[in-house]
């Protein structure tokens, strides 16, 4: 099956309102005997659930919308990548709805707010390897600027 993308050149993406990622604990928590408990990982890949609102500016966006969700990610059982701002910059993330959206709800003077929870396939963070180089992640936007100024056009 051929992958899935969200509308971005004719939906917006959603609003930083209420934006918020709520990672699922990676860890197994056992209570021991004497009091302590045992925590180790349980694995690596763990989801990360994103709250997200969109505001559809006409009835065709909002239209649009619901018959994506409906007829190509099936009611919001299909995986999609959509972008979506995290600390790691706007990128396209794996996601799913967990849920039904709440809305359309109108907001004056024409707006429609559609809300939901979306699942990321994975917590959205560095690679393997970077916290080893803590000085490159802290300095990344200088090095940025300095390889955009200085690095010859091909």
């Amino acid at each position: 099956m051929a992958d899935i993308y969200y509308l971005h050149d004719y939906l917006p993406l959603p609003l930083m309102d209420g934006y918020a990622f709520k990672p699922v604990s990676p860890l197994l928590r056992t209570e021991m005997a004497s009091g302590r408990s045992r925590q180790r990982r349980r694995y690596l890949s763990t989801p990360t659930n994103c709250s997200v609102k969109w505001i559809f500016r006409t009835d065709n966006e909002a239209q649009l919308f619901e018959s994506w969700y409906r007829e190509t990610i099936t009611d919001g059982a299909d995986w999609f990548f959509m972008k979506l701002q995290t600390p790691t910059g706007v990128d396209f993330q794996k996601c799913r709805f967990t849920d039904i959206y709440e809305g359309p709800t109108l907001i004056p003077p024409r707006y429609w707010q559609y809300s939901a929870t979306l699942e990321l396939w994975t917590r959205p963070v560095l690679g393997d390897g970077w916290a080893e180089f803590p000085d490159y992640i802290i300095n990344s936007s200088i090095i940025d600027i300095a390889i955009n100024r200085e690095w010859p056009e091909a």
